[in-house]
């Protein structure tokens, strides 16, 4: 077994995470995907912002589960899933780092979205409150 390497972001590779105020909505195929008013916004190095949403936001009945992994050293192992109804192009389309590294802990239970292998990820103005 090898042992993984922990980075510790920092000046070099900083990383933020940040409430993103506005309404998150994920699309596939005509679908839903994800709609959130509570999504994080990712902030690593010179790449570009990734949006976690909750899962608790998320259809996750139209996910399923892949054998796909990969590792960041600075957020931990991450797990993948395809949307099946999406085809090729939505496999391995969903990731989430279900036992994130501390710097990172605020995005567990949260899944991101390769924006090319969905139809749309729209950042919308959120609703006042009370404007439902």
């Amino acid at each position: 077994m090898s042992v993984r390497t922990q980075k510790i972001p920092g000046p070099d590779h900083p990383i933020t995470v940040e409430h993103n105020p506005s309404r998150v909505v994920v699309t596939l195929g005509g679908k839903v995907i994800a709609d959130s008013v509570n999504s994080l916004t990712l902030q690593e190095a010179s790449y570009p912002p990734v949006h976690y949403i909750p899962r608790r936001d998320v259809d996750m009945a139209l996910l399923e589960r892949s054998d796909h992994e990969s590792y960041c050293p600075y957020k931990g192992e991450a797990s993948y899933f395809s949307i099946p109804y999406g085809g090729e192009r939505a496999q391995n389309a969903v990731w989430s780092y279900e036992d994130p590294y501390e710097a990172v802990g605020s995005i567990k239970d949260y899944v991101a979205f390769y924006p090319s292998r969905v139809d749309s990820i729209e950042e919308l103005p959120s609703p006042e409150v009370g404007q439902f």
